[in-house]
């Protein structure tokens, strides 16, 4: 299959190159010109603009770090997708941004021919890499048809949430959850210590007990815990505090919106922002422990 695929990014270069073991042809667009470099020796075809990368492909998928890059990627009028893009081909964002600009960038597309979805995913640059992600997609059932098959070259567990924006809503309230969840076992943890416990212990016993979540058992955010975890290699690769900052915005925002009460997930955006004040941002967002610990 000939797609499009641009945004080329921590995710979207590891998912481009996926598809192209996979046996697609790519063609790729980004401001990158290194990593297009990089895929054009594995076979991707380099285009000069979002629009010269959709005119001739059958899918078109994009991967973009914030909203605003969503629209100008879809709607400018010189350069976009949509300015170039057959009509009847499908066209999949897998951006994590508002569920609103997710309709919104959807309905122009729509007026064209275009069957949009949004398919934000989650298990970061280690599942991209691996094949392994979880992707949320909001699209038609037939649009979700079309996709699937795609997607599952480049993840495991492929989620119909609903129409179009579902998968950012369920983005968005997992990675709050998370936020939370993360602070939770921070602040137990590094109680835990200050008491005089041996953290591993406390770890095996919140393990195997009501405290247990993801957070915990496999990303603990005390060093020395879980191996694998970014606590143990200095709080470097993983999740960045920045990112979850964002992913905290978003959902602090659409609440707003909603008049819903999201008073813990306030709390946590606060916190995650004065980690970034710190100069902190580009840690693991399991970083956020260090506001807890005592220093040596």
């Amino acid at each position: 299959m000939r797609i499009a695929f641009i945004g080329l990014g921590n995710m979207g270069a590891p998912m481009a190159r996926n598809l192209i073991k996979a046996g697609h042809q790519l063609n790729l667009f980004d401001l990158n010109k290194t990593v297009l470099a990089e895929l054009a020796e594995l076979g991707g075809q380099v285009s000069t603009s979002p629009k010269d990368a959709a005119a001739n492909s059958e899918l078109v998928i994009t991967m973009l770090p914030a909203a605003a890059h969503v629209r100008g990627v879809y709607l400018d009028e010189t350069t976009g997708v949509l300015a170039g893009i057959r009509p009847g081909t499908p066209t999949v964002d897998c951006s994590t941004i508002d569920p609103q600009t997710a309709r919104d960038v959807s309905k122009a597309a729509a007026a064209k021919g275009i069957d949009m979805g949004d398919a934000p995913v989650s298990g970061g640059t280690g599942g991209a890499a691996a094949g392994t992600l979880t992707f949320m997609v909001g699209a038609s059932a037939e649009l979700f048809a079309t996709l699937k098959p795609v997607l599952e070259q480049m993840g495991r567990n492929i989620v119909h949430c609903g129409e179009v924006g579902t998968g950012q809503i369920a983005k968005i309230c997992n990675n709050l959850l998370l936020g939370i969840s993360m602070i939770g076992v921070s602040e137990a943890m590094a109680l835990g210590d200050a008491l005089g416990i041996d953290t591993k212990v406390l770890a095996g016993i919140i393990n195997s007990s009501t405290g247990r979540c993801w957070s915990s058992d496999t990303y603990n955010p005390w060093p020395g815990i879980i191996e694998t975890a970014p606590a143990s290699r200095g709080y470097t690769g993983g999740f960045g505090a920045e990112l979850m900052l964002k992913d905290l915005g978003l959902a602090t925002e659409a609440a707003r919106l909603a008049h819903q009460p999201v008073i813990l997930g306030a709390v946590a955006q606060q916190l995650y922002q004065a980690m970034s004040l710190r100069g902190e941002g580009g840690k693991d967002f399991s970083a956020i422990v260090e506001g807890y610990r005592k220093k040596d």
